[in-house]
């Protein structure tokens, strides 16, 4: 490994490589180029010279990350990933985040099988869908007892 800072256009050619495996944040890229950086400011010129040619875009990482995410994980918990990935709360409100209910009930199908019997497993299953970030009345519209029958019927 050299010890030198890289060129710009080796810079350029690292962020270029970084962006071809998948989208980045301004913020995440530059916290991965700065290392490599000759100055604070070329790394910011190289950062605004991508976002010019439309190369790095925090609204198409926001959105990728997002339809990413929501397979797995409730509105809350994608905001908070988005913005510790250096993204801006007005990016962070505009994702759509849509169908929330949808998800959150295919999620607990895939995990149960059957539907909650008894108080327990609705408290257990509530804890579940709350710790992948969905919000409470999400989880109270879908565990209530008719919902939760019309939700895990194939």
């Amino acid at each position: 490994m050299k010890d030198a800072p890289d060129t710009p256009g080796e810079l350029r050619a690292r962020a270029l490589r970084l962006l071809a495996r998948r989208e980045h944040s301004r913020a995440e890229l530059g916290r991965k180029l700065a290392s490599r950086a000759a100055s604070p400011e070329a790394l910011q010129s190289l950062l605004d010279s991508l976002e010019q040619k439309k190369q790095l875009s925090n609204e198409r990482f926001a959105a990728e990350r997002a339809r990413v995410l929501s397979r797995k994980y409730g509105a809350a918990r994608i905001r908070l990933d988005l913005k510790s990935k250096g993204v801006g709360e007005e990016i962070v409100e505009g994702v759509a985040l849509e169908g929330e209910a949808v998800r959150a009930a295919a999620i607990l199908a895939r995990k149960y099988r059957s539907s909650a019997t008894t108080r327990e497993e609705r408290a257990r299953r509530m804890r579940f869908l709350q710790s992948r970030g969905f919000s409470h009345d999400t989880i109270r519209k879908l565990l209530s007892s008719d919902a939760e029958d019309e939700a895990l019927i194939p």
